[in-house]
């Protein structure tokens, strides 16, 4: 615990603790900190997907970012992650509605190259669906079936002892506790030859990791790049291939 352990005495100075406005229902710090204000030396820490060494790669004034120095990820310490409750709240703030065109039209970002790897009628799962899980129908429609788990909206804790010939996360990968765990998870669940399809905005250098809206949602705790999609296709002996922005399919 980075930051407990360089301040016992201090601890309120820099603690980060989320509230709840009831009027913007956005979460917002009740302290600021920065390690250079109070002098204080970040002690590095395991990254969360490799284990690998890890140092300070930005902060501003709600929390640190840290970047492993083996697989690339940018994570927050899991001191600065919101509770279960708070996430939940700034989830139900998000409005996915599989009848909305311009929503589907996102989806298909992903869907679309997807569907041209799957044979017909394959089977899948959609982890992280979210409330309105759009992308599924999207991929029933198409004629495959898809099963769902999401731990807040659909829990069902049985699909991750199925395997499956694909599997999606869209907009997740950020929102992961524990990156390592869940990962793996959904990898065991794919068959040999299946695909794995990822949505998540990709981080590029620290100039314009400071500018970037995507770290403002305070849900958002992993950020992910070329590097570290690179790390993981390697790790799994995988074949990667990186098609927009946010879009990246693995193949089993």
């Amino acid at each position: 615990m980075c930051l407990i352990q360089q301040a016992q005495a201090s601890k309120s100075v820099f603690a980060y603790f989320h509230t709840i406005n009831s009027h913007s229902r956005k979460i917002i710090p009740e302290y600021t900190f920065h390690f250079a204000t109070l002098n204080l030396k970040p002690i590095p820490m395991a990254c969360p997907l490799c284990e690998g060494n890890t140092e300070l790669f930005f902060e501003d004034e709600r929390r640190p970012y840290w970047q492993c120095e083996t697989c690339a990820l940018i994570f927050v310490p899991a001191e600065f992650h919101p509770t279960r409750e708070e996430e939940k709240t700034q989830y139900d703030l998000h409005e996915n509605n599989p009848n909305d065109h311009g929503y589907r039209k996102f989806l298909n970002r992903l869907a679309n190259p997807l569907l041209k790897k799957l044979p017909p009628n394959s089977a899948g799962l959609d982890f992280g669906c979210g409330p309105g899980p759009a992308l599924s129908i999207i991929l029933k429609e198409a004629g495959h079936q898809v099963a769902l788990h999401d731990p807040f909206y659909h829990p069902n804790p049985t699909a991750l002892k199925a395997t499956y010939d694909f599997i999606t996360a869209t907009e997740v990968l950020e929102h992961l506790h524990h990156p390592q765990r869940d990962l793996e998870a959904i990898w065991n669940c794919l068959r040999q030859n299946g695909w794995l399809g990822l949505m998540t905005k990709r981080a590029r250098d620290r100039e314009a990791f400071a500018k970037w809206h995507y770290k403002q949602d305070p849900t958002h705790v992993c950020f992910w790049s070329d590097a570290a999609f690179q790390w993981l296709a390697d790790h799994w002996n995988a074949r990667l291939e990186l098609i927009e922005p946010d879009v990246a399919l693995f193949q089993k």
